[in-house]
């Protein structure tokens, strides 16, 4: 088993073999632990969003964005490597995401009235479609998706990496990442389609590791890769529809 999202693989999933009369984990399980850490991301992004209108908040959410933003990615690191501190590391992982999401889509909003709900309906229907066509069969996690995916996301993190890298210097970035364009446009939706595609691998990885009945704390592990998928989801909607209302 595969998965694109590298929070997911076969390697994890393989280390957290359940012994003989241990709680397994289970897709309920999984979908209630979701469902926390929805919870957790959406009351934190509710909090940032709250304060962003507010002028003498500036600092305060400067801070807070600073904190999140690394604090997040040192959080989905240790959790990757770390699967068993996922039911401590998942919910401080969501909490920083939502701090961070509040503050970024209340600077959206700002701009663009409108765009957040847009972006936050678009990603759960998209989430939606993803999981009934593969419960219904017509998305499958072939080997051949499989590899695609990983080429794909692999190219796309180099390309950032460079793209980051070549700033420190001074290089602008290519004007499609960021501009309004056709072409800027394409490669937004290029992105939401590998995001949208990797929710199958990860339903299915999930399904699988089920199966097997793995220790039960993967629960929390598998819905802080789910987390991570939606997460990456919506700030790439979100991406993608600051760039056509550019347009309007």
């Amino acid at each position: 088993m595969e998965s694109s999202n590298p929070t997911l693989n076969e390697r994890t999933f393989g280390a957290a073999r359940v012994g003989v009369g241990e709680p397994a984990m289970t897709i309920q399980g999984t979908v209630n632990k979701t469902f926390i850490l929805l919870a957790i991301l959406v009351a934190g992004a509710v909090w940032t969003w709250s304060k962003a209108s507010d002028p003498s908040s500036t600092g305060v959410l400067g801070i807070t964005f600073m904190v999140s933003m690394f604090g997040g990615l040192i959080l989905a690191l240790a959790t990757s490597f770390k699967p068993k501190w996922s039911p401590i590391t998942a919910p401080l992982y969501a909490a920083c995401e939502g701090l961070l999401l509040g503050i970024l889509s209340a600077y959206f909003e700002m701009r663009y009235p409108g765009i957040v709900m847009q972006a936050v309906g678009l990603t759960f229907a998209v989430t939606l479609a993803m999981l009934m066509g593969y419960k219904s069969g017509w998305l499958q996690a072939t080997p051949g998706l499989r590899r695609g995916l990983m080429i794909a996301m692999g190219g796309l993190m180099l390309f950032y990496v460079v793209v980051w890298i070549a700033s420190m210097f001074g290089i602008h970035p290519p004007g499609f990442i960021n501009g309004g364009g056709p072409l800027g446009i394409a490669f937004s939706l290029f992105v939401v389609g590998i995001a949208s595609m990797s929710l199958v691998l990860d339903f299915d990885l999930i399904e699988s590791a089920s199966r097997e009945g793995l220790e039960k704390y993967m629960e929390w592990y598998g819905a802080f890769a789910l987390m991570v998928t939606l997460v990456w989801l919506y700030m790439e909607i979100l991406r993608l529809l600051s760039k056509i209302n550019r347009r309007n």
